[in-house]
């Protein structure tokens, strides 16, 4: 059987939760206290946020934490069925050896408004025992009601030190090598999500147990900075087809999703040698063409349309 190493190396307990010091000291104090508010995490995919609930379950209760512990993941159970049932249940029953039960809802920014009206009745009237955590990437998606009766916390990108310590965590666990330009690839895709960071690495340790860049850019189908720069580059230069066949190639050759392509350029903008002037009128017309690519415009179009956009640039 194979190991999903995202849960396999997901920490214990909060001392072992990389990052967000400031975040992990209060919630300690809330397990020495035996005291915990209704908490809303909001923040990026990957930072810790269903991790840092979980490690608080098991300090707060021990052994006996799963039977305090209820997670449900709004995505799939978004409607106002799944409160009247699954978590008014879970909400009415006496907790095991604790004074409070914990109820986790991840991604609460898919809740239905219907839904969360339901939740925050459901907060008032069993807060007596049992304490919800809420976790969403947009927290103004959550209706201000709920957010006005939950302590918040917000959950930034890893920093890159911290990135780097769980790599080494997992190239040790696993007997690993994972070279430096591996190490940089890593950091450069997974943009401090630290389960993007597990799932490559064991997606690439799986032909070889050497991580490198090549190997790292191949499992994550992303492009290269130097690529993009390449691209970039030619554009500004007034070599706008060979750019775009270049980036056509790419993107049939790695199966590139077109605003995976938009973010690859995004960070590339910052390293050209061009005025801020010219930076800011890019960053604010790759804003447009990203959003006509989520309302259904053809990605290839937007892409060599934004392309055009910079050959035409004025630096």
């Amino acid at each position: 059987m194979i190991e999903v190493w995202t849960e396999k190396y997901r920490p214990d307990t909060l001392e072992e939760v990389l990052g967000h010091d400031h975040i992990n000291d209060r919630l300690k104090a809330f397990v020495e206290k035996n005291s915990v508010p209704h908490m809303l995490f909001a923040g990026p995919a990957g930072t810790g946020k269903t991790t840092s609930a979980i490690a608080l379950a098991k300090d707060l209760y021990g052994d006996d934490w799963k039977q305090n512990f209820k997670e449900t993941n709004a995505s799939d159970d978004r409607g106002i069925g799944v409160v009247r049932n699954q978590i008014k249940d879970f909400a009415r029953t006496r907790p095991v050896n604790a004074d409070f039960k914990i109820i986790f809802l991840d991604e609460a920014d898919n809740l239905t408004s219907d839904a969360q009206q339901a939740i925050r009745r459901t907060m008032e009237k069993y807060s007596s025992n049992t304490r919800f955590i809420l976790s969403c990437n947009y927290s103004s998606k959550i209706i201000e009601p709920i957010q006005s009766r939950c302590a918040v916390f917000r959950f930034n990108r890893l920093e890159e030190d911290d990135v780097k310590q769980y790599i080494q965590r997992v190239a040790a666990g696993e007997g690993l090598t994972v070279t430096t330009d591996g190490v940089d690839a890593l950091l450069t895709v997974s943009e401090g999500d630290l389960r993007k960071v597990t799932n490559v690495m064991q997606a690439a340790s799986i032909r070889d147990a050497d991580i490198t860049e090549e190997s790292v850019f191949e499992i994550s189908a992303a492009l290269r900075p130097e690529e993009v720069n390449t691209i970039l580059e030619q554009a500004l230069g007034g070599q706008f087809k060979q750019a775009r066949d270049e980036l056509s190639a790419l993107m049939i050759d790695r199966g590139l999703d077109g605003r995976d392509v938009l973010k690859s350029l995004h960070r590339e903008i910052y390293n050209l040698d061009i005025s801020e002037q010219a930076k800011l009128a890019l960053i604010e017309k790759m804003g447009e063409y990203e959003f006509r690519i989520v309302e259904g415009g053809s990605p290839d179009v937007q892409l060599e349309s934004f392309l055009a956009q910079v050959a035409n640039l004025e630096n």
